[in-house]
């Protein structure tokens, strides 16, 4: 016989089990001294000076992240801005009922968010750039998940807050909760006014914020601070009543977009089954689908090569569609255009062949004519070098009766570069060897005949 288990060693080893699971999620230990913890939380609220400069730098630095699509550079920014002070002040305002604390958090709260969306503003109204790249489009429909990660990140980010030993956990926090990128991308719908960006963004930070919040208050009455105003339980109540509905008036709208971004999921994947089950055979292949989902009727838009499928053919496929839970869907086929549109492909290509050939005979008549022309003006340099050879020995004979000492005679057009103004020109050239060298004199006197027989001023006389 089996002997029956004692009481009290089923007691003790659960008294054994409880113990150490608290001793494993005690919050207790390593806790700092709780006025240390409220006046760190203090300081970090107010936003001025250092903190206010350094919050505009991180708005910059964040638009710019936005902007050129640079996720390294948006996470930069998040670790160094100031943001989450007034929003776990709020928190510990509402935890311990200090309404002079809930005020200023309030309030500097409310300044760092107007600070960042005009700075943000600013930065996109003069940025070239206004294409809105997917970093921004992330921010825009924010949904349960969201909610999620503030609510978590609030719980890591005040547990840090109150550790004697400080962790990496508050930029960790800001990092996963992203304060800072939803008031950008605020600040870029208004300045592109596209005011569906400005609403979704700043609900997104209006998310971060309650939930952030929200974990802050329960994790400081978990760990029993101390109230600084004493209040009757009717206003207790009423705290908790307006805190209640902060929260649910901000998470219910994240729970329908989640719901429905759930629901388009399920029906790309439903989809894409159907498609490849039912309509990508081997006689048929697939270059493009298009998945378009709408809570009333959504969409299949399939083009396709290969075997054309006829009505009967696309009507019985669709009869498929709710196997596949595809019930309120609309199958649409884009049929095989190689045998559809085969006429309009052939006169297609004849157009494109007469296209082609008139543009190959109008270049080859333009090069024809280029080519002429060159040649033309290449015979008038011939010609215009001969008659230059022709003058120089009709010249020197002349030259010869007025100046009988002379032995050598030539006359060419060259290229004269000036290094003076970098320019490049034409001139005559004209070169005398004497049997014995003429005055100054007669050497002008000799160039301007010269000049005047040639019909050009420009002329060069070189005597040896």
């Amino acid at each position: 016989m089996n002997e029956p288990k004692s009481p009290f060693r089923t007691s003790v080893f659960l008294r054994y089990v409880r113990g150490f699971v608290y001793h494993l999620f005690n919050l207790e230990e390593g806790k700092a001294d709780e006025e240390e913890v409220i006046e760190d939380i203090k300081r970090g609220v107010t936003f001025r000076g250092t903190n206010l400069w350094i919050l505009i730098c991180a708005i910059f630095i964040c638009s710019i992240g936005l902007n050129v699509n640079s996720t390294a550079v948006v996470i930069g920014a998040m670790l160094i801005s100031p943001l989450m002070g007034p929003i776990i002040g709020v928190g510990l305002g509402v935890g311990i009922l200090d309404l002079d604390l809930i005020r200023r958090a309030l309030k500097n709260l409310g300044i760092a968010a107007g600070i960042s969306v005009l700075s943000s503003t600013v930065y996109f109204l003069i940025t070239p750039l206004d294409d809105a790249q997917t970093e921004i489009l992330a921010r825009t429909t924010p949904t349960l998940w969201d909610v999620l990660i503030a609510l978590f990140g609030g719980f890591a980010g005040i547990i840090a807050s109150t550790r004697q030993d400080k962790s990496n956990a508050i930029p960790g926090v800001a990092i996963a909760t992203a304060l800072m990128p939803p008031l950008c991308t605020a600040g870029y719908g208004i300045a592109t006014g596209q005011w569906a960006f400005f609403i979704g963004a700043f609900y997104l930070f209006a998310i971060n914020c309650v939930f952030i919040t929200l974990s802050t208050v329960l994790i400081v009455k978990y760990l029993r601070f101390r109230r600084r105003h004493y209040v009757d339980d009717a206003t207790d109540r009423r705290v908790q009543i307006w805190v209640g509905f902060f929260v649910l008036a901000t998470a219910i709208p994240s729970v329908f977009l989640a719901a429905n971004v759930v629901r388009k999921s399920f029906f790309e994947r439903k989809a894409r089954d159907f498609v490849e089950a039912e309509i990508n055979t081997p006689t048929t292949q697939i270059i493009n689908q298009q998945l378009l989902y709408r809570p009333d009727t959504s969409r299949i838009v399939i083009t396709c090569i290969g075997q054309t499928l006829d009505s009967s053919q696309i009507r019985q496929i669709s009869k498929q569609l709710p196997k596949y839970g595809l019930d309120k869907t609309e199958l649409i086929v884009r049929q095989n255009y190689n045998e559809v549109n085969a006429h309009m492909l052939d006169e297609f290509n004849t157009n494109l062949r007469t296209g082609i050939l008139e543009d190959l005979y109008k270049k080859n008549e333009e090069l024809v004519q280029n080519k002429d022309a060159r040649i033309d003006m290449l015979e008038k340099e011939i010609a215009r070098y001969r008659t230059i050879n022709t003058q120089s020995g009709d010249i020197g004979q002349e030259i010869k009766v007025q100046y009988p000492n002379i032995n050598e005679f030539s006359l060419t057009m060259s290229p004269i570069f000036n290094l003076k103004t970098a320019k490049a020109d034409t001139a005559y050239l004209a070169y005398a060897k004497f049997a014995k060298r003429p005055s100054s004199r007669e050497t002008k006197r000799m160039e301007d005949w010269l000049k005047v027989r040639v019909k050009s001023k420009d002329l060069r006389l070189v005597v040896q």
